[in-house]
């Protein structure tokens, strides 16, 4: 029983990616005079024009016939991420995020799957949303901006049609695997306990996600973060040739980042933040101790993913957050005393980092 509530304890800090309340302000994005280079499609070589209502252009002479850069973001959220919470109408998982974007002309989309599954499933879902926007907007592409457990079914989608995703940016994202997932399965070894905390949190969930169905399982995700599911998830699921691939990872409990943070190609709006130290949110600290590897040793972590595991494609650098600040949660609170953290300008950023590729 031990045993059970200790996973129970480290599955909470899985779950907590709920939030509601008014975001803080947010500034305008920092400039950057580079445009990167070497990425899957390239420069943009249909017409396009900056419609005010973010349609794009005409895409003429695009060889599909269909509308070329700039593409829609799609946000794709992490596990036990929602769109609309409840239905509550202001609660999202990427907290105010797509409505501040919007006000800036940017196609954005937050589509919703599986809270509670393994990226295969879940990444099928993401595919199905993605081929629905295509659909409405008329764009040939898309470019994925994805949190955590979503950068995995981001990666899903572009193996299967790397023909429908120009980009993939993972923030977060246990691209190797995540320690909390070993220990969380150790802990809750035994096959009834795994399928009484399965039909829990359908119990709690149902109520809140329209997506939830009978096939969805907590452990599917746990057993794909583990060192061997991930093993076998990278080796399915390569990268695509033509599509670029980015990442981020995060940095909490004021650690300054070290090796593990060090990128070749830093994008700069993330360096403005290097010194930038970000307190750990109590609901994390468990699971960052776990990660940061105790006395004498420090591992730069966001309290979930350590940044070592979220290094793939071109890695841009580490956040000055948690697994929480990153998406501007709990409940658009501040990041912490001192912490000048600002995660609607890093999206923002992030996203004028990509048209400037034409993407």
């Amino acid at each position: 029983m031990s045993a059970g509530l200790g996973g129970c304890a480290i599955l909470a800090s899985f779950a907590l990616l709920a939030g509601c309340g008014a975001a803080e302000e947010q500034f305008e994005p920092w400039g950057t005079e580079d445009v990167i280079t070497g990425a899957g499609g390239g420069s943009a070589s249909g017409g396009w024009t900056d419609a005010a209502d973010g349609s794009g252009g005409s895409g003429g002479g695009w060889p599909s016939g269909k509308l070329g850069p700039p593409y829609p973001i799609v946000l794709a959220h992490g596990f036990f991420g929602f769109e609309d919470f409840a239905g509550a109408g202001y609660v999202s998982y990427f907290y105010n995020l797509k409505q501040t974007l919007a006000e800036g002309n940017e196609v954005v989309y937050t589509p919703s799957v599986d809270p509670f599954n393994s990226s295969t499933y879940r990444g099928a879902q993401l595919l199905a949303r993605i081929e629905q926007i295509l659909a409405e907007t008329g764009h040939e592409k898309v470019n994925i901006i994805a949190h955590s457990q979503g950068g995995l079914d981001a990666r899903v989608v572009a193996h299967e049609r790397p023909d429908l995703v120009a980009s993939v940016v993972t923030v977060a994202t246990p691209h190797l695997g995540s320690k909390v997932a070993d220990i969380a399965l150790q802990l809750v070894a035994y096959e009834r306990l795994q399928d009484v905390l399965d039909d829990l949190l359908n119990a709690i969930g149902a109520p809140l996600y329209d997506q939830i169905g009978n096939e969805t399982s907590v452990f599917a995700s746990l057993e794909q973060f583990s060192t061997p599911g991930i093993a076998e998830f990278n080796a399915k699921y390569t990268d695509a040739p033509g599509v670029f691939y980015a990442s981020f990872g995060g940095r909490t409990d004021r650690a300054i980042g070290g090796s593990d943070c060090l990128a070749l190609d830093p994008a700069p709006f993330v360096a403005q933040f290097d010194d930038g130290l970000d307190p750990v949110h109590p609901l994390l600290s468990l699971t960052e101790t776990i990660l940061d590897g105790g006395f004498g040793e420090a591992i730069p972590n966001d309290g979930l993913v350590r940044a070592r595991d979220a290094r793939w494609g071109n890695f841009w650098g580490c956040l000055p957050a948690d697994h929480f600040d990153e998406i501007g949660q709990l409940f658009g609170q501040s990041p912490g005393e001192g912490n000048p953290w600002l995660y609607i300008d890093f999206y923002r950023a992030v996203i004028e980092r990509l048209r400037q590729e034409g993407l």
